[in-house]
């Protein structure tokens, strides 16, 4: 087939290179001249484990083509996916406005015959209805839509797999055509398919992250009480998870979610039950208790800390991403500067985008062991694989004081207290 995905971030990218490495032409819009060249040259602007190889693969191979031009790519393709961001407003109401835009210059450029127009950016109910409506107001007379929802549940560090090998592939459609070709194009991919309506389709997405995020924050909460009581969280969490009812997968502790899924559909969701008269104080409580989360975390460092230089290994909101949006880290390293500590930061990826969030308010390390020189604190934000076997001997004897604060529970605290380290970590 010949499809098109409207946004070259990390669905749109990502899916587009699984889509052309299975032999399908894959054009991709963007509307940014510098990173359209980036991607046509092989860089993925994103950091994503295995992208640049796969991109740089199917570039080669000629079918995966970048362009600004709607017309180009729209008129050649069959399905056309909408892949821009759906950020938060200032209300928590997801933002529709890219949607809508890209929805028009699709409508414009649509072939004759039929094309199947399916949206894969997470969107509120109702959303996939407006955008065949915008279509049908201004497209040629001799073409036909057809629209879906074809959510995606991709995680940023193992995206590529995910979308090769997915729990589920969902599409809501009230065409059986749409969702034939849609079940055709996803034939090579693994996965349990789930065919429904577009509103349930729409809706499915929402309750997926919603529930992710419930589990964190139980977490959390659990952590809470047993910093209270002297209980020790993992154990607790460890023998939970063990009811198969519950498991124990993202019943973690930290420093609460972050990244550009969970934040932002938990805030959309809420509003849209109140728009809807739901009662959403569940929900809320869930949001409450994330931010309580990282403002334990700050609480610790301005209680146990003595002096004002605190190193930070980890900034990503999880490993394997360069993903800073709304990171705990960015929070709890700006309410430290506001306290005019002195702060140092090392993490294997995320540097750049910290540094246009900074600038040079911070320092930036490369190296793990540069950054903890003469600190009076180290806070692990991040579990990234490198800090779990840290010669933290050499740390020690780096450091102005010997403490640790560990967000993530990354290490097992006997052992880091016979290495003579005051070892602070997340509800034990």
């Amino acid at each position: 087939m010949t499809i098109t995905f409207i946004g070259h971030g990390y669905v749109g990218l990502v899916t587009a290179c699984v889509f052309a490495d299975f032999g399908n032409k894959v054009w991709v819009v963007g509307h940014t001249p510098e990173k359209l060249e980036r991607l046509k040259k092989g860089d993925p602007i994103i950091y994503e484990p295995g992208l640049k190889e796969l991109l740089e693969k199917n570039l080669k191979a000629q079918r995966i083509l970048f362009t600004d031009s709607y017309e180009q790519a729209i008129k050649e393709s069959e399905i056309v996916f909408i892949t821009v961001g759906t950020p938060p407003k200032n209300n928590g109401e997801a933002d529709l406005s890219s949607v809508f835009k890209v929805t028009e210059n699709i409508g414009r450029y649509l072939r004759s015959g039929l094309t199947v127009v399916s949206c894969k950016s997470t969107v509120p109910v109702g959303t996939n209805l407006k955008v065949e409506e915008i279509i049908n107001k201004i497209k040629p007379q001799k073409a036909t839509v057809e629209v879906a929802s074809c959510p995606e549940f991709l995680r940023e560090g193992t995206a590529l797999s995910d979308t090769l090998d997915p729990d589920r592939v969902v599409v809501g459609a009230n065409s059986q055509e749409a969702i034939d070709r849609l079940l055709e194009l996803h034939q090579p991919v693994g996965g349990k398919r789930i065919v429904t309506d577009l509103a349930s389709a729409e809706l499915i997405k929402y309750t997926s992250n919603a529930m992710l995020a419930t589990k964190i924050s139980f977490a959390n909460l659990i952590s809470f009480y047993c910093e209270k009581t002297g209980a020790d969280v993992e154990t607790v969490l460890d023998a939970v998870g063990l009811d198969k009812r519950i498991g124990r997968i993202f019943l973690y502790p930290g420093v609460g979610y972050g990244g550009s899924c969970l934040p932002k559909d938990v805030k959309a969701i809420i509003q849209t039950g109140q728009s809807l008269g739901i009662d959403t104080s569940m929900l809320e409580a869930v949001e409450k208790i994330n931010l309580q989360a990282r403002d334990n975390f700050l609480g610790k460092i301005l209680k146990n800390t003595k002096g004002r230089k605190i190193a930070f290994w980890g900034i990503s909101f999880k490993p394997d991403t360069d993903d800073i949006r709304f990171a705990p880290s960015v929070y709890i390293i700006k309410s430290l500067l506001e306290k005019n500590y002195e702060i140092s930061v090392y993490d294997p990826v995320a540097l750049n985008n910290l540094k246009k969030e900074f600038d040079d308010q911070i320092k930036y390390f490369e190296n793990p062991y540069e950054t903890v020189k003469t600190a009076d604190a180290l806070c692990i934000l991040t579990e990234w694989n490198e800090f779990k076997q840290a010669d933290l001997t050499k740390v020690k004897s780096l450091m102005n004081k010997p403490l640790i604060i560990d967000g993530r529970n990354i290490y097992i605290p006997e052992t880091v207290k016979k290495l003579g380290f005051n070892y602070i970590s997340t509800g034990r």
